[in-house]
C-alpha cells in the first residue's frame, strides 16, 4: 500500500489564468476564491485569472494566489487519502491548512501579510538571490562564509543535490556567484526576485509576522507537516507557529525534508498547486519514488 504525501509549491509557480478553470467548474472552488477576495479586500481572483503578469509577480499577490490555488485543489481532493504533507517556503502554509493546523480564512490573510512584509523588506533592504547548480552543500556554505566579507549572503534553499539557492545583499550574492564560478559550478544564475528571501535581510518581515502569528488560532495538525526549518515532521501547534516565524530568515531544507519523508515510508508524492517544480526536485532527490501533480480541474477528475 502506497504511503502518500501532498507537496505544495512556493513562489515562482504562478501563471496568469491560474485556478480559473477551478472557479468555473466547481461551486466549492468559486466560494473559496470569493472568500479569499473578501478576506483580503482586494480582487485577487481578477489578478490570478487575468493578470497582468507584472502585477501577479508582486510578492504581496503572488503568495496568496499560489496559496489559494493550492488550498482550493486540496479541498476538492478531500477523498484522496494522504498521511503527511510539506510545502516549499510559502507552500508550508498550504500544507498546514490541508492538515488542519490553520483555518483557511486566517491563513489567506497571514500569507498576504507575509508577502507584503517580504516585499517591503525587499524595498527597504535591497538584496538578490542566485541559483547554483553543481556544487555540494559544504562547498557552497564555505563560499558564502568567504563572500560574507563583501556583504550578507547565505544558502537560502537546499532544493536537491547540487541545486542550492543563495540569498543576501547584492554585493554579497555577486561575490558568492563569482566564487561559485571559480569553484567550477555547472551553472550560476541570478534570479529575478523582489528581495533576498530566507536571509537576514528579511528580519523586518519576520518581526512583523510574529505579531500576526500570535493573533491567529493554531491547532495541532491531523497529519505530520514536515517543516522547512528543520526538515522534520511536526504536529504540535506551538512548534508549527514557531517554525513559521523562523522560516522567514532561515534556509528551506527541502532536500532534507524529502529524504526524511522517504525514510519515514512515504513513496508517493503528489504536488498540489500550480506548476511542476517540486516533482522535478523530488525526482532529483530520489528517482525511485512516484510523483505526480494536480494543477487543473481535469487533473482532479483523473484522481477521483
Amino acid at each position: 500500500m502506497a504511503k502518500r504525501a501532498l507537496l505544495f509549491p512556493g513562489q515562482g509557480s504562478q501563471y496568469v489564468g491560474m485556478a480559473s478553470d477551478l472557479y468555473e467548474n466547481s461551486v466549492e472552488a468559486k466560494e473559496m476564491i470569493k472568500t479569499a477576495d473578501a478576506a483580503l479586500g482586494v480582487p485577487l481572483s481578477h489578478i490570478m485569472f487575468n493578470g497582468p503578469e507584472e502585477e501577479l509577480k508582486q510578492t504581496e499577490y503572488t503568495q496568496p494566489a499560489i496559496f489559494v490555488h493550492s488550498v482550493v485543489l486540496a479541498s476538492l481532493l478531500r477523498r484522496l487519502d494522504f498521511e503527511g504533507a510539506a510545502g516549499h517556503s510559502l507552500g508550508e502554509y498550504s500544507a498546514l491548512v490541508a492538515c488542519g493546523a490553520i483555518q483557511y480564512y486566517d491563513a489567506v490573510q497571514l500569507v498576504r501579510f507575509r508577502g507584503q512584509g517580504m516585499q517591503q523588506a525587499g524595498t527597504d533592504f535591497p538584496g538578490t538571490m542566485a541559483a547554483v547548480i553543481g556544487l555540494d552543500r559544504e562547498t557552497l556554505e564555505n563560499i558564502c562564509k568567504e563572500a560574507s566579507a563583501e556583504g550578507i549572503v547565505q544558502c537560502a534553499n537546499f532544493n536537491s543535490p547540487g541545486q542550492i539557492v543563495i540569498s543576501g545583499s547584492v554585493s554579497g550574492v555577486l561575490k558568492g556567484m563569482e566564487l561559485a564560478k571559480a569553484a567550477k559550478a555547472r551553472l550560476v544564475s541570478q534570479l529575478t526576485v523582489s528581495g533576498a528571501f530566507h536571509s537576514p535581510l528579511m528580519q523586518s518581515a519576520k518581526d512583523q509576522l510574529k505579531l500576526k502569528l500570535d493573533s491567529v488560532n493554531f491547532y495541532d495538525a491531523k497529519f505530520p507537516v514536515y517543516a522547512n526549518v528543520t526538515g522534520k515532521p511536526e504536529k504540535d501547534k506551538e512548534e508549527i507557529k514557531q517554525n513559521l516565524f523562523l522560516q522567514v530568515t532561515a534556509p528551506v531544507m527541502w532536500e532534507d525534508t524529502i529524504r526524511n519523508m522517504i525514510a519515514d515510508g512515504f513513496d508517493e508524492f503528489v504536488e498540489v498547486g500550480p506548476g511542476r517544480v517540486l516533482q522535478g526536485l523530488v525526482k532529483r532527490i530520489n528517482p525511485a519514488v512516484v510523483t505526480s501533480g494536480i494543477d487543473k480541474f481535469a487533473d482532479i477528475e483523473k484522481y477521483l
